[in-house]
């Protein structure tokens, strides 16, 4: 157990964010429960998170910033204190992520991360591991802020019309999951295509893939293994799977009959269920 008077703030991200919290709210001249009144969490929680024993949310971050006059230090932080959280191996493509300004990514068999909800990143992430799942989820969620910057990144996603029938989590999480595809509908920023099972054999069969696009560096293409990532710059590798994206896209379903595709499966296999009474089947 890390005691509050020997935590390194240069151990971590994590240590870093309990040290300055703890600082700020010292020379507020709280203690660990009047600040936990203040922001609606119990002074525990303060201390857990003081002492690196727990991951900070956002609005978190953003009440104590407010409570503590801090100028949004903590809220800035926490982005780096939630990367600092990804398994190491995915640290770099997180941090690809931030820096693209286009992300190109076919999916063979489930949401990519950047647009999973709640409910159905805690389905993938607790399929055979269901410890630390709420923090695991919240670091995995926390990527999505990409989106919010000034000038985010343009996201384009072939998803394989198998990603919409494998039911990961309830049904429900399943709708919920579809539904959030559909409400980028209308954003030039983020679009969806879905690769139909009619296309037959496609440039995609070797399995995903992410193709990362920058303002001033080469391009980086991203495959992923057991526990291991694979990013690459290499020339030849590059080319093959933007030509292989390519294909992918002439292939696709438009923007529009992709949404029209979701849309139905969303309802023929996710929608409600009812009786012959009119109510719920449970």
């Amino acid at each position: 157990m890390t005691h509050i008077n020997i935590l390194d703030p240069g151990a971590s991200p994590l240590d870093y964010y309990g040290f300055e919290l703890r600082r700020y709210r010292e020379d507020a001249g709280l203690t660990q429960k009047q600040l936990g009144d203040i922001v609606y969490c119990t002074g525990s929680l303060v201390g857990q998170i003081e002492t690196a024993r727990k991951l900070p949310t956002l609005p978190f971050s953003e009440r104590v910033d407010v409570a503590l006059g801090t100028g949004g230090a903590l809220s800035r932080l926490h982005e780096l204190v939630m990367r600092s959280q990804l398994p190491a191996w995915f640290q770099q493509v997180a941090e690809l992520e931030t820096r693209a300004t286009e992300i190109c990514t076919f999916q063979m068999g489930m949401v990519h991360g950047l647009l999973q909800t709640n409910d159905y990143a805690r389905a993938t992430l607790g399929a055979l591991d269901q410890t630390d799942l709420d923090d695991r989820t919240a670091v995995r969620l926390a990527r999505q802020r990409i989106f919010d910057k000034e000038e985010p990144p343009v996201l384009w996603m072939i998803l394989s019309e198998a990603a919409l029938y494998q039911e990961i989590g309830a049904p429900e999480t399943m709708r919920g999951q579809l539904a959030h595809l559909l409400s980028f509908e209308n954003n030039p920023r983020i679009n969806i295509q879905v690769l139909p099972f009619s296309a037959g054999a496609h440039a995609g069969l070797t399995g995903s893939f992410t193709l990362f696009r920058f303002a001033g560096d080469p391009d980086i293409v991203y495959t992923e293994g057991y526990g291991s990532g694979h990013p690459t710059a290499n020339p030849d590798t590059v080319n093959n799977c933007s030509l292989r994206y390519d294909h992918l896209q002439a292939a696709a379903l438009s923007l529009r009959d992709s949404a029209e595709l979701i849309r139905r499966v969303m309802e023929e296999r996710y929608g409600e269920q009812r009786g012959s009474d009119g109510g719920p089947v449970a």
